[in-house]
């Protein structure tokens, strides 16, 4: 059985408010996780293509106010 079923299975074990604890942390952690992805995609250069693109779409008025 790997890991990932071991986990599966344990998940499924829990009540009510351990699986609200468990998605609470899980949820935090992953968006921790998703942060540092960004983070080193930018450090790195691989957003910068993206960027140049958004903000010359932005000068040429293809943009809108949220």
């Amino acid at each position: 059985m790997t890991k990932v079923q071991l986990l599966v299975r344990e998940v499924r074990k829990l009540d009510r408010a351990g699986l609200e604890v468990f998605q609470n942390w899980f949820l935090r952690y992953d968006s921790a996780a998703w942060d540092r992805h960004v983070r080193k995609d930018a450090r790195s250069g691989k957003l910068a293509a993206l960027a140049k693109d958004a903000l010359a779409a932005h000068r040429s008025g293809k943009t809108r106010a949220l």
